[in-house]
Formats: C-alpha cells, structure tokens, sequence
C-alpha cells in the first residue's frame, strides 16, 4: 500500500512499542488495513444472531473506550463495534496526515464499505459527532440511525471554558502549551480533563480514573500524541468556518437518518443552548436533554443513553412498518 507520510510523523511501520491499550470484559480489538489508513477497532461479541450493526465514534483526545459502558449497556440490543479515529486509541495516524473532519468521515467510511456491515447505527460523540454528522450527510445509504452526544457542531458563541481546546489548533500553540505543562504528572492532565469533561467528575470510580491516568501514560509516549491532537482541534475550527453544502449545520439538514441528540446541562465544551438548534436542524430528531450530564453523557448516564437509543430503534422500526404498508 503506497502512502504519502506527513513529514513530521513516523510511518507505523517504525513506531515505538507501548503497552497495549486496555480491553475490557467481554471486549475485542481488532486492527483493520484499510487504504490510506489503519484503525484499530473495539467490539463485543453479539449476544445473539441477528442483531443489527452499530458503530461508535469518539470525541477529541478520547478513544473506543469511550463507548465501553454504553456498548455493555446495548449487549442484546446492536452488535456494536467502536473505532478508534487515526492517531488515537491504537489507531496510528493516517498515511496522508490528514485530520480534517473531512479526513475523519473518510476513515469511517471506508472502515464501513470495507467490512460491509452497513446501513449500521451510527454514535458519535464531540469531534465525533461532527464526524457521522458528515457521514451520514454524504453517504445515508451507510447510515440506519444517528445518535449524536454534545457533537461538535458550529457555535456562533464558544463558551470560554472552550476556548482552550480551540487554541489548541493555533500553530504553535500545542508545543508552547506542552513546555509550559511539562512537568505535569498524567494524573494532574486525568484531573483537569475529568473536571472539565464530567458534569459531576465525583462519579468516576477511582478504578475508572486509575484506567484513565494508564492510558494517557502510554499515549504521552507516543510521538505523534500532540500532532494528531493539534491537527484534528485544528480539523474542528476548520470546520466550523466552512460555508455551502460543505457546512456542517447545512449538511445536518441533509440527514435522512431518524436522529438521536443528546445534551448535558453541564457540558462546558458544547453549549447545552445549541440543542434547540440541532433539534431544528435534524429533519428527523428527538432530543435528550440531561441537566446534569457534562460533555461525556455516555459515559456519565450510560443507562439513559441506552434507554433513548432503545427508544429511537423502536420507534424507526415502527416507523418502517407503517411506510412499508403504506
């Protein structure tokens, strides 16, 4: 497989070896080649036969793992797979260094026509959001049902707890944030993403933040942490600021797809006010709105989350029948 290398990243082939990401019970992880790029991908075994295809992509800085609870919550409901996007969890970068959302759906796409599971049931949360918010624009024929947790989607007024993050795609912000941070433990980095990520960071387990503080130890030695990092916030604001059917709230009107969106009161990346605007925008929405849920409800509420997906499939099944007879 030929690939263009970004200048600045390794190609996989020659990366340092660290300890191997965490898989939890009941878990598998896979590697999948595919043109351009290589994902690793996290699954559990279907709990029977028949069960309709799910996918799971995660926010900025976050891996499979994020969807853990939530696809242990679904077992009997989807045959769920989560990926992690190129250059995070296990996933190396991609061959062309590309980190736009553009370059993100690419991978997800072609990760779907690969394995040929589609139409599946599409989740994704943050930068994830975004990403099966294009997705599903682009290619509905891929798509069964969206679910959307805080997605990163345009805001006129970024919250100023979220200006940090965004800074994060300046040039040259990334390495001064990381002189100036360098002597911080990744317990310290663990705390300070936990507070800003949970509505309430008291509700993770000290285990849950001990997997957590691991994690970030062992992707802080991976050469390309802070580069696909930096490139995929830079990927968002990017984002933000195209126009045309390019625009993410345009291509949002074009999803075909019966539509999940989910909202916490205490998210302090995503304005919890930009819910009324998704609910408009998704021509097929429904809208969960948890009051005390921060950026990451599917991993603070799995449970509700499972519940209003559970909810979303009966009511396109139903939905289906009554189209078909009709």
């Amino acid at each position: 497989m030929s690939s263009t290398e970004s200048p600045s990243v390794p190609a996989a082939s020659v990366l340092p070896r660290v300890a191997p990401v965490r898989v939890g019970e009941g878990e598998r992880m896979r590697s999948v080649r595919l043109p351009g790029v290589t994902l690793t991908v996290r699954s559990r075994p279907p709990a029977r036969e028949g069960l309709q295809p799910a996918l799971f992509v995660h926010g900025l800085g976050g891996s499979s793992q994020n969807w853990s609870l939530l696809m242990a919550a679904l077992d009997g409901v989807v045959d769920s797979e989560a990926v992690d996007l190129p250059g995070f969890g296990d996933s190396p970068p991609p061959d062309d260094g590309d980190y736009s959302v553009t370059g993100h759906a690419r991978a997800v796409i072609r990760h779907l026509d690969a394995a040929g599971r589609g139409p599946v049931h599409l989740l994704g949360n943050s930068l994830g959001g975004a990403v099966s918010t294009r997705v599903a624009a682009v290619r509905p024929d891929l798509v069964r049902t969206l679910t959307l947790v805080s997605p990163a989607l345009p805001e006129l007024r970024i919250q100023r707890s979220a200006v940090p993050t965004a800074l994060l795609g300046v040039p040259g912000v990334a390495a001064l944030f990381n002189r100036f941070t360098r002597e911080w433990t990744a317990e310290q980095r663990v705390r300070g993403v936990t507070a800003l990520c949970y509505g309430d960071p008291t509700i993770v387990t000290p285990e849950a933040f001990g997997y957590a503080v691991e994690e970030l130890e062992r992707r802080l030695r991976l050469p390309y942490f802070w580069d696909a990092m930096t490139r995929s916030a830079r990927g968002i604001v990017d984002a933000y600021t195209l126009g045309g059917q390019q625009g993410l709230w345009r291509q949002a009107e074009r999803v075909l797809a019966p539509t999940l969106l989910v909202y916490g009161g205490r998210d302090q990346l995503v304005g919890f006010r930009m819910a009324a605007k998704a609910a408009r925008s998704f021509r097929d929405s429904r809208l969960l709105s948890l009051p005390d849920a921060g950026h990451v409800a599917m991993m603070e509420y799995p449970e509700l989350v499972a519940r209003a997906f559970r909810e979303l499939l009966a009511e396109s099944a139903a939905s289906g029948a009554t189209d078909a007879e009709n």
